[in-house]
């Protein structure tokens, strides 16, 4: 009985029965083996490079489709920037570059803007399955101006949640932050305030049922459960939410889901790599 109930709330908190480590602070969970990883993220990126996407929103879940809420099919997303990277031996490659929104290690309730690699972001991938969304050919000119702007930091808020309101100005997590850069980038405005009053007139949130002894438990389960803009059901961001929206003001050409061309694999924990040994293969891996 009593694990069952800790189940139920690590469903409401978006963790999982065997542990609360989430892809939400970017660590990687290395449900794939490191090689495999790699390869997914080459295949996202040969499917982004295929499309003509410059800039493109990709969703990722750090947990199984069973450990989350019915109405959410991914728990992270970032935006992933088509630009040339110098690499250590001085050459210059084009690839995507990743912009995160990850919550702290140490305060969970913290959050930072954090631009990673598309390796780092499917190491902390445990599905094998990414939510794409392309934005059309203005919106990608759009959002790029504001990501290469100070406009980017000052739409972010340091106080993380992580069932946070799109139309609250409290916290934040890294689908609503998604969602305000679009707003910024489709609205022309870096005001919070005007981006929350356009977000509640004309996005459809995602909303996750959940009954009051529920939300009562929800931030005892999990400090990341901020609950104070939630004050009826709760209503949050999401990948098919903000595809849907972008669908519907014509502001994206595309959303799809991408299937790895490699399964996950068991990690086989009594003959694991040293992170050193990762981080050596890491880099060869970015270079190829």
């Amino acid at each position: 009985m009593f694990r069952s109930v800790a189940c139920l709330l690590m469903v409401i908190g978006l963790a999982s029965c065997s542990g609360n480590r989430t892809d939400t602070d970017g660590q990687p969970s290395d449900t794939f083996a490191l090689q495999d990883a790699a390869d997914f993220s080459k295949q996202i990126e040969r499917e982004l490079a295929t499309r003509g996407a410059y800039v493109a929103m990709v969703f990722r879940s750090g947990a199984t489709q069973a450990a989350l809420p019915d109405e959410i099919d991914y728990s992270h997303g970032s935006f992933w920037v088509y630009t040339p990277i110098e690499t250590d031996d001085g050459r210059t490659l084009y690839g995507y570059a990743v912009y995160n929104l990850y919550h702290g290690i140490e305060d969970q309730t913290q959050s930072d803007l954090v631009q990673d690699w598309p390796l780092d972001f499917t190491r902390a991938d445990d599905t094998g399955t990414v939510g794409i969304i392309i934005p059309n050919a203005a919106m990608q000119a759009r959002i790029l101006d504001v990501l290469a702007s100070d406009d980017y930091y000052e739409l972010h808020q340091s106080q993380y949640a992580l069932m946070s309101s799109p139309t609250d100005l409290r916290f934040q997590n890294a689908p609503e932050f998604i969602l305000d850069v679009v707003a910024s980038a489709a609205w022309k405005t870096t005001d919070r305030d005007q981006i929350k009053v356009n977000i509640d007139a004309y996005f459809d949130e995602t909303t996750i049922e959940i009954g009051g002894f529920g939300k009562f438990l929800a931030p005892i389960q999990d400090v990341r459960n901020h609950l104070q803009d939630q004050p009826g059901m709760i209503h949050t961001s999401s990948f098919a939410s903000i595809a849907q929206f972008m669908e519907n003001f014509d502001l994206s050409d595309e959303s799809f889901e991408l299937v790895s061309d490699v399964l996950p694999v068991e990690v086989d924990t009594g003959d694991t790599a040293s992170e050193e040994d990762n981080q050596a293969q890491i880099q060869t891996l970015r270079r190829e």
